[in-house]
């Protein structure tokens, strides 16, 4: 892939999502002085954007390549929920003809966040005006992004093709916290696609429920499941 434009902002915002790809130092150093100070202060003067950026970058090629051998793309509508920066979507940009992308996401850094299943969606690392940028300046027109802030934002109602939340809904927060929107906007042609800790569960609200991705070496382990067919 041709280089990719990451700046420092965007490369703290990366790292702040996925601590996974910090390197063995930055791993010590929030382990010994807490994530607040890491958040605040290591996150933003002691990180190599370059180095977050390739790591990243790799991630999301290995995410496409998984999902691609269930899913074509081409001339789709894509909806995205707790998307982040959103690398899976120039991936997915840059190897197919895409309609345009809707990414539903929080507008703020915590300064502390609670990895783990919970309820509510209370907690996040991210700015979606740094998202538009990352997006635009890697080759993603303009015209095919629509992005909301999950705070003040009316989620769009429109037909999707696809809805694609990757270690964000049902891994961090509850379906249900989306359940009566996907309601909304869920067709016979509709295919969802997300991580989850309890996959069997999703069998009584779709009529077809594939696991396609199994993850046993995170915070706690989760299937990735492509589901079709809303009850």
């Amino acid at each position: 892939m041709d280089k990719i434009f990451i700046n420092k902002k965007i490369a703290q915002l990366i790292l702040l999502q996925r601590i996974d790809l910090a390197s063995s130092f930055l791993i010590r150093m929030r382990k010994l002085f807490g994530r607040k100070f890491f958040t605040k202060f290591v996150s933003k003067y002691l990180i190599n954007p370059e180095q977050i950026g390739k790591k990243y970058i790799n991630d999301m090629e290995e995410e496409y390549k998984n999902i691609s051998n269930y899913y074509d793309f081409n001339n789709k509508d894509i909806l995205s929920i707790g998307s982040g920066i959103g690398g899976l979507e120039l991936i997915i940009n840059k190897k197919n003809d895409v309609n345009r992308f809707s990414l539903i996401d929080k507008n703020y850094i915590s300064e502390k966040v609670v990895y783990g299943w919970d309820l509510k969606n209370s907690e996040a690392y991210n700015d979606l005006e740094l998202v538009q940028i990352f997006l635009t300046k890697n080759g993603v027109s303009k015209e095919k992004i629509n992005i909301f802030d999950f705070d003040k934002d009316e989620f769009p109602l429109e037909d999707f093709d696809i809805i694609i939340s990757l270690f964000s809904l049902d891994y961090h927060y509850s379906y249900e916290l989306y359940s009566d929107y996907f309601k909304k906007i869920m067709k016979n042609k509709t295919t969802l696609i997300f991580d989850t800790i309890r996959p069997q569960y999703f069998e009584s609200l779709f009529h077809s429920v594939k696991i396609i991705k199994t993850i046993n070496n995170s915070v706690h382990k989760s299937s990735r499941i492509i589901c079709s067919g809303a009850k």
